[in-house]
């Protein structure tokens, strides 16, 4: 009789442990699954925010794509320019203001078929830092024009120093602004990539709240064993 009550009273310790970590974990599902839930929402306000912040940024600069900004006229240009082995724009922005992320884009690509059509498809590193005299060494000269040798730069007249590579110039200016563009590509898509992790945080959330629902119900209305 008193090893059948020991067995009892074990059994009783096991199955009260067995339902304080079984009440443990399903509490804690509520806890991850609010918490999930609370990121998720966190997430999804933080990528919209993102995102517009990154188009009124871009409406305060009031840029609209020029008439020539579409695939067929900018591939006509290019041709035109001799320029050969270029990344040409797909899509056309023409008369568009430039008020998102891969407008941004698009508009940063064309500026970079037109600077490289000034010159005369150099990039940066390419040019001299000098207009060069008309009377340079062919070895001093830059590829892609200019020279870095300030011996044998035009000389401005008032100032007495060697003229800057008007084309090198331009480069510097054009890659500065294709650059901003570009990162608010980036944050755009960044933003777009928060919604979408918030929109996931959230929905498991609810699946691990539901199921730690299902599971603390089950366990209150299920049936005692004999």
């Amino acid at each position: 009789m008193s090893t059948i009550t020991a067995d009892h009273r074990v059994r009783e310790a096991v199955r009260t442990r067995s339902d304080a970590f079984r009440k443990l974990f399903e509490w804690g599902g509520f806890a991850a699954g609010a918490i999930l839930v609370a990121f998720g929402v966190v997430a999804i306000i933080m990528g919209f925010s993102g995102r517009a912040t990154v188009a009124d940024s871009l409406k305060l600069e009031k840029i609209t794509g020029t008439p020539d900004m579409t695939p067929a006229l900018i591939a006509k240009e290019a041709k035109a320019a001799g320029l050969t082995g270029v990344s040409l724009p797909t899509v056309s922005v023409a008369g568009k203001a430039i008020n998102s992320g891969p407008r941004a884009r698009a508009f940063a690509s064309y500026m970079r078929i037109h600077a490289l059509e000034a010159t005369g498809g150099f990039t940066y590193s390419q040019m001299g830092r000098f207009t060069a005299k008309p009377d340079t060494p062919k070895a001093q000269l830059a590829v892609g024009g200019g020279t870095d040798n300030s011996q044998y730069a035009l000389i401005d007249a008032t100032s007495k120093q060697p003229i800057a590579n008007g084309a090198r110039n331009l480069w510097v200016t054009e890659t500065a602004l294709t650059t901003a563009l570009n990162t608010s590509y980036m944050a755009d898509r960044l933003g777009l990539f928060g919604i979408v992790v918030g929109i996931a945080l959230l929905l498991s959330g609810i699946g691990f709240i539901v199921l730690a629902f299902a599971a603390l119900h089950r366990r209150q209305f299920a049936a005692p064993s004999s």
